[in-house]
């Protein structure tokens, strides 16, 4: 397995990412953070370690650098966070290691607003998204142009969320699922919720990380 701490240069800045590839490897998800987190959180982190172990590469990253997130706004700047994850996708396509893998993504919180509008920019090059208690309709524009199949799971007692995925489910035009993880809040802190998410989420991108 490689696991290779990387700086992701950038037109603009570099970035620190964490791109972990097992022997063998299907594809590589790259992960699309939420506001104030990083390429440290410890959900996404769990979630990408079972990913892992089913042959399947990851990608965490920041999506802003140190200065950059202490400015509050530029949590919320939808537009620069999916500039970033798009130039880091091109270089991530490009790069030696990544072995001309099929990617996907999987985007948290507003990190999945900038998934999806990047998966509607590279159309077919993205294979699969997979959003946790995201917040699709900040893309809603983006949504019809997404060809990727697209999985949006939502915790059961996350009210508002719930209805902001309904109404970006009925915007895509991709293949696509709505899971309601029972008994889980926004961000799936309940025992063997997370869990749940991660294997959804494995089942999808085993499914559709292909290529044609």
């Amino acid at each position: 397995m490689k696991r290779l701490e990387i700086d992701i240069p950038l037109s603009s800045v570099t970035l620190k990412g964490d791109l972990i590839i097992p022997e063998g490897a299907i594809g590589i998800v790259v992960f699309s953070h939420g506001s104030g987190s990083s390429r440290l959180s410890p959900r996404n982190k769990l979630v990408a370690e079972l990913i892992q172990r089913h042959g399947i590469g990851t990608l965490l990253f920041d999506l802003l650098t140190e200065e950059e997130d202490r400015i509050y706004e530029n949590r919320f700047d939808i537009d620069l966070l999916v500039s970033r994850l798009i130039e880091t996708t091109e270089w991530l396509i490009k790069y030696k290691a990544a072995e001309d893998l099929p990617l996907a993504y999987f985007g948290a919180s507003t990190g999945a607003a900038s998934a999806l509008r990047a998966a509607a920019y590279f159309g077919k090059n993205i294979k699969a998204v997979v959003s946790r208690g995201g917040r699709p309709d900040l893309a809603l524009n983006a949504l019809p142009l997404v060809t990727a199949p697209t999985l949006l799971i939502v915790g059961q007692l996350d009210v508002p969320v719930i209805q902001m995925n309904k109404q970006a489910f009925d915007q895509l035009k991709s293949v696509k699922e709505m899971e309601i993880i029972s008994g889980a809040t926004h961000l799936f802190e309940e025992s063997g919720k997370l869990m749940e998410v991660a294997q959804l989420a494995i089942l999808w991108y085993k499914k559709y990380l292909i290529i044609d």
